[in-house]
């Protein structure tokens, strides 16, 4: 049983593992692909993009391989510290000298030269923090005092993350503290206290920001200003139906060639669906789908309630974020600022998305480990009782 159980581990392991690298391994070829000629006209040199998405997967399997032997329950221990260095990295952003900023946000801080940004921390962050409260405090969350620790550090992050200014980010911040409140035992009643007036201030925040305004009415109608802000949405979809059923070929997308503006990041999958068209868009995004359904059992399996909520949390942000950069691509919803998981061009996000998924490994480990005990347990108590018998 024991040998069945560590095969079945290392099993659940191998899959989650073999996963995560096809993604990040065709991430980077997409990166290329996507990248390579506005790269050598922005930067002469084609491999630009690339170079620093082969930095980002290798800072991340070191990540991954990290926190998949790091005991998680230590991650508890110091969730105060992470969430106060997480605080320190979202206000350096403003700080000059340090920030960068870019298309008139400031959204990165360099630092060593490294450049870094603090937001797809900020998300990971806080699911630690409030999956080590919430297992902590368990018979506090039904009451409004014993979750004013997550609305304040939950909402302290969604204000420093609204004024660099991202409201895509913000919004994924606000999502993640309402499910980790849910999945944490928060009562109905504090539920619907809290999402009405969360979901009555998004209309405000796009009011008080015309170009978030001028977003909305070119999603309502690209055509209306096709050289304006519908521009983008309508060389996604131009990007989409080229592609067709089976694409035009890797490396053979028409729209990279600077007509589709972030070909290599936010809207990498309208390059993906360009070349390898509807038939392999849908392969990847079965691969997404077996990889939180395979996440989603190790959270069911968790040998306590931290492990689980970390899970879940990291499951969370992955399903949400992919499901967002479909529906934006495909016109479904406004245009946002959040990235393909494992995929877009970004070396702190794909850094990030790997070390959760060594923490999620991390979970697996143990919580296998645990159900080898109780095994060892059952079989003793049962040797114990024939003897008796005998």
């Amino acid at each position: 049983m024991t040998i069945l159980k560590k095969s079945k581990c290392r099993s659940d392991i191998l899959i989650i593992c073999i996963l995560v690298f096809a993604l990040v391994i065709f991430g980077c070829i997409m990166v290329y692909s996507a990248s390579y000629y506005s790269a050598n006209y922005h930067y002469g040199n084609k491999y630009f993009f690339l170079f620093k998405q082969i930095l980002g997967v290798i800072l991340g399997i070191f990540a991954m391989v990290f926190f998949a032997f790091f005991d998680y329950h230590l991650l508890k221990k110091y969730k105060w510290w992470i969430v106060g260095v997480t605080f320190i990295l979202l206000s350096l952003v403003f700080v000059s000298g340090i920030g960068m900023e870019s298309y008139g946000a400031k959204r990165w801080v360099s630092l060593f030269g490294i450049s870094i940004q603090p937001s797809e921390i900020a998300k990971f962050a806080l699911v630690i923090f409030i999956a080590g409260y919430m297992s902590d405090n368990s018979d506090k969350v039904k009451t409004l005092k014993g979750l004013l620790p997550v609305l304040v550090v939950g909402g302290a992050m969604c204000v420093l993350i609204m004024l660099e200014p991202s409201m895509s980010v913000t919004m994924c911040i606000a999502f993640v503290t309402l499910f980790m409140l849910i999945i944490g035992g928060m009562s109905k009643k504090h539920t619907l206290m809290f999402s009405i007036p969360a979901g009555a201030v998004v209309p405000l925040l796009i009011l008080v920001e015309p170009y978030r305004l001028r977003r909305l009415l070119a999603f309502i109608d690209p055509w209306a200003s096709p050289q304006g802000e519908g521009f983008q949405l309508i060389q996604s979809l131009y990007s989409l139906g080229d592609g067709g059923w089976f694409g035009v070929g890797l490396f053979n997308s028409r729209q990279k060639y600077l007509f589709l503006p972030f070909a290599e990041s936010d809207f990498i999958l309208s390059i993906i669906g360009e070349e390898i068209g509807f038939v392999g868009t849908t392969l990847l995004m079965l691969v997404f789908f077996v990889l939180v359904y395979r996440l989603i059992k190790v959270a069911l399996s968790a040998k306590d309630r931290f492990g689980a909520m970390l899970v879940s949390g990291v499951t969370f942000i992955i399903a949400v974020q992919t499901l967002l950069n479909i529906a934006v691509v495909t016109g479904s919803i406004p245009p946002t600022g959040l990235p393909l998981p494992f995929i877009s061009s970004g070396g702190t996000s794909v850094s990030v998305f790997m070390a959760g998924i060594g923490i999620c490994l991390n979970v697996l480990r143990q919580s296998k480990g645990e159900n080898e005990q109780i095994f060892k347990k059952v079989r003793f108590f049962r040797k114990n009782k024939k003897a008796e018998i005998k």
